[in-house]
């Protein structure tokens, strides 16, 4: 049966991670006074499992790629939305109820890429009950990233501060810029560049209030050196593309380790060596007790 033309689409990716997933679904029944639809981009093999009788349809598209294709992802998750007004959401996030429709009904006002506040939720939040009143009180505020507004719109002037995890657009803005760009792959830089390519069209960025989502807790490497190498190629795209870098953060962390020689000045990155398993395992260990 082909599924109803709808004006929303929720847009998110998926690669092994069922119980997310399956959270993520589930807090959507909660949404109101919106009609929408889902639309999955599957980085894995198999078909990721959907749960029967959702209150709206969803619809999972195939991106094929051993390193994480994430850029290619959302392109293709945008390609395959029958809705106008497109609404990113990490797999990781819990919607708050007036999510989807709030994220609509400003977009529908103002022709602006919208941000909506992540919060982050600790190892010991049963997310499974999906009380979401219970659960955001348990989540905390990401330290680089700014309050919502009490209210309404707050314009935000970095377009590098861009939120991957949560955000809003409408189609047209979307594909006026090109989609994101699939020569980024794995971890890191894409959503930055996507941010710059927004800017280049003059579009507007803000952070909406009301658009609350909550981040299910995992485990992660801090720094990332699971993704040590893609991250340095991506930061090296970057450049090249825009003539200045993005992940700093990480590239700093890496230069303290030793393992590369770069400064914010400097045209490229030399490696000097690859981290060790122990180095790699120690930053997982490092990384398991944070949120962010």
């Amino acid at each position: 049966m082909p599924t109803p033309s709808v004006e929303i689409s929720v847009l998110t990716l998926v690669r092994n991670r069922q119980t997310q997933l399956d959270n993520f679904l589930r807090a959507l029944r909660w949404q109101t006074g919106a009609l929408f639809e889902v639309v999955i981009a599957s980085m894995q093999p198999e078909v990721p499992a959907i749960e029967d009788g959702l209150p709206f349809p969803v619809r999972v598209v195939s991106v094929p790629g051993t390193i994480l294709p994430l850029a290619a992802a959302r392109n293709r998750a945008a390609y395959a939305a029958q809705g106008e007004l497109l609404i990113f959401l990490d797999i990781d996030c819990i919607a708050a109820p007036g999510l989807v429709a709030n994220y609509a009904r400003a977009l529908r006002a103002y022709d602006a890429c919208l941000m909506g506040e992540v919060r982050y939720l600790p190892a010991e939040a049963s997310v499974p009950t999906l009380d979401y009143l219970a659960l955001s009180e348990l989540a905390i505020q990401h330290p680089a990233r700014p309050a919502p507004p009490a209210d309404g719109l707050c314009s935000e002037d970095n377009p590098r501060m861009l939120w991957g995890l949560s955000f809003a657009l409408r189609r047209n803005r979307f594909f006026a810029a090109g989609g994101l760009d699939a020569g980024y792959t794995g971890y890191g830089g894409e959503e930055t560049d996507f941010a710059l390519r927004l800017a280049a069209i003059n579009s507007r960025f803000a952070w909406l209030a009301d658009a609350q989502a909550l981040h299910q807790w995992h485990s992660i490497s801090r720094p990332p050196l699971n993704h040590f190498r893609e991250i340095i190629a991506n930061a090296q795209r970057f450049r090249a593309i825009w003539g200045s870098w993005c992940l700093e953060y990480w590239l700093d962390a890496f230069v303290q380790m030793g393992l590369i020689e770069w400064s914010n000045g400097a045209d490229r990155i030399s490696l000097l060596r690859e981290p060790t398993a122990r180095e790699v395992e120690r930053a997982l260990d490092e990384g398991s007790g944070r949120s962010f």
